[in-house]
């Protein structure tokens, strides 16, 4: 957010007026705000939902059919004047009266109060629901003076959903209210917000911490504590909101876990897994659960969950349709009576047991996988920086998490007693699987065409290594494409397998030509630093690779000098 303006004075004007450009079938703008794009029907009840920007989809996002009228913008995170939000209400006003609905912060309260005030005068009736549903910033004895958070969207989206029906504006005033009755809230943040133009986030969190008890305005949490991991997260979202649980609230919720900028969906949505676990084991049912960003703080890495303790009209306002810019809901599909029939899994490839010479081989190669999984922990950080030279910076991640899962799948097919095809394949086929990307697969596939040559009996002797080393090569070349010189994981495979199966072509001792193949491939390994890319992700910034080895062909290397060794000793 610091990074794309104009005139920084002038942000929340400017994205305004883009805004409005972009959902021109939704919205119009108006002085102070937008409103719906379509009038209301004659006596609807307008819905008003307003404060300061920097906060979006709230409010101007939530402008449509189902939600609300009319939203009054202010500056960031500022309460609007009560010009604009007087001028929003008059536009969106269809003769059935105004209801303003916003979190309660002073600024905001006066504002909307003296529009309120004036609109009444002038003969409109309006009406003012607070949203009051943060827990870290009261505690329960004194509810009222209770600032609205992410529990703004319940309460918008009830008293919107109640208005569409056609209820007058005393029955809207009272669903938003029994909405703000019931809604709670709680958040965590991880790291502060900036305002446009400014140069440092309006709070820090200290390294290793996390601030309990998040404002959406820039504010920090009330509390810092060590940073925990998601689970543990989950635990103290929740806990913290059914400590407040209503005497007389039932077991269905409607819930929100809601991001405020920074905190993208990939991660919402893996808490949000153990956020309905936690859920689910206090005996509550979750209706229509929402994840993602509603209620934000321009960039804040935060996050916060949101419970409204549900009854029939909540539950069928909570579900009703809407459509606005920043957020739709459409009726669910109808269950299909009788449940889908899916395809069987894939299923695992069968066991073969091996003689005892397989057996053998089978055991050292289940000894070369661990010395590999310690290997390459050791050094997954080192090659993520090297990828992240010209690349996504995954490579070390991708590989460790490769041959953990060959490990598993290798000590699987041991204890069923494996020989050293079965079990090398069983741990191909879960390194393609877990690893993803490029490396996993060229690793699964290498991998699989060299079990292919040792087979489940008799020894695995110096040929058949060497004929499987040449397989794999081959199979990694045909589906990849790559050829040595283009800077890939090819560079330091085609010496090792050339140097090895030259070797045991000329009877040399088959543990120390694979020491010396593996040399060979360290060498070549290091000399990708002069070569520029032509092949995958680092090609598109194939200059500022140059000066930098290729990921790959180090990790290839590394894992060969660790098999070396295993077998020298």
């Amino acid at each position: 957010m610091t990074r794309l303006y104009a005139d920084p004075a002038r942000f929340s004007e400017d994205q305004l007026r883009g805004f409005a450009a972009a959902y021109p079938e939704h919205v119009t703008l108006v002085p102070g705000g937008v409103i719906r794009g379509k009038a209301l029907p004659p006596g609807q009840v307008a819905v008003v939902v307003g404060g300061g920007s920097g906060h979006y989809p709230a409010f101007s996002g939530l402008v449509g059919s189902g939600l609300a009228a009319g939203a009054v913008v202010g500056n960031i995170f500022t309460s609007p004047s009560s010009r604009q939000a007087e001028s929003v209400a008059r536009a969106a006003d269809a003769g059935g009266g105004v209801l303003y609905c916003f979190g309660n912060y002073a600024g905001d309260r006066m504002n909307f109060g003296m529009a309120q005030a004036r609109l009444r005068d002038a003969g409109t009736d309006t009406r003012t629901v607070l949203v009051t549903d943060d827990i870290a910033s009261a505690p329960a004895e004194r509810d009222g003076e209770r600032r609205g958070i992410a529990g703004d969207f319940t309460v918008f989206k009830v008293a919107g959903a109640a208005a569409e029906e056609g209820l007058d504006l005393d029955a809207v005033e009272a669903a938003a209210r029994h909405a703000n009755a019931a809604t709670y809230s709680f958040g965590i943040a991880f790291a502060g917000c900036t305002m446009p133009g400014a140069d440092a986030p309006l709070f820090t969190v200290p390294d290793g911490k996390m601030a309990i008890g998040l404002g959406i305005h820039g504010e920090p949490g009330v509390e810092d504590t060590d940073m925990a991991d998601a689970p543990t997260i989950a635990r103290i979202l929740v806990d913290r909101l059914l400590a407040e649980r209503p005497a007389t609230a039932g077991p269905r919720v409607a819930a929100i876990l809601n991001g405020l900028g920074a905190t993208k969906y990939e991660e919402l949505f893996l808490l949000w897994g153990h956020v309905s676990e936690a859920l689910g084991a206090a005996g509550l049912t979750v209706v229509r659960p929402e994840v993602g960003e509603l209620v934000t703080s321009l960039d804040m890495a935060a996050c916060s969950l949101t419970l409204m303790w549900l009854d029939d009209d909540l539950e069928r306002w909570w579900c009703a349709p809407a459509d606005a810019p920043g957020f739709r809901r459409i009726p669910l599909p109808e269950v299909p009576a009788e449940p889908r029939t899916l395809p069987e899994a894939v299923p695992d490839l069968p066991v073969v047991q091996g003689d005892e010479p397989s057996r053998r081989a089978a055991a050292t190669i289940l000894a070369a996988l661990r010395a590999l999984r310690a290997a390459l922990h050791d050094a997954a950080p080192e090659l993520g920086r090297i990828d992240a030279v010209a690349g996504d910076g995954d490579h070390g991640r991708g590989m460790t998490k490769g041959v953990d899962a060959a490990v598993r799948a290798a000590e699987q097919a041991d204890s069923r007693a494996a020989g050293a095809r079965s079990l090398l394949s069983a741990a191909a086929d879960a390194w393609a699987d877990e690893a993803g990307g490029t490396s996993g697969v060229l690793w699964g596939v290498g991998l699989r065409a060299l079990a292919q040559e040792l087979g489940d009996t008799g020894p695995v002797d110096a040929v058949r290594a060497a004929t499987g080393a040449r397989a794999a090569f081959d199979a990694v070349t045909s589906l990849g494409g790559a050829r040595p010189g283009d800077k890939t994981l090819v560079d330091a495979l085609a010496p090792l397998v050339d140097t090895f199966t030259a070797a045991v072509g000329r009877a040399d001792h088959a543990v120390d030509a694979f020491g010396r193949a593996a040399a060979e491939a360290t060498v070549a390994a290091d000399a990708t630093a002069a070569l520029t890319p032509r092949l995958g992700r680092a090609r598109p910034l194939a200059e500022r690779s140059v000066g930098t080895p290729d990921a790959g062909a180090l990790s290839l290397a590394l894992c060969a000098r660790t098999v070396a060794e295993l077998l020298a000793k």
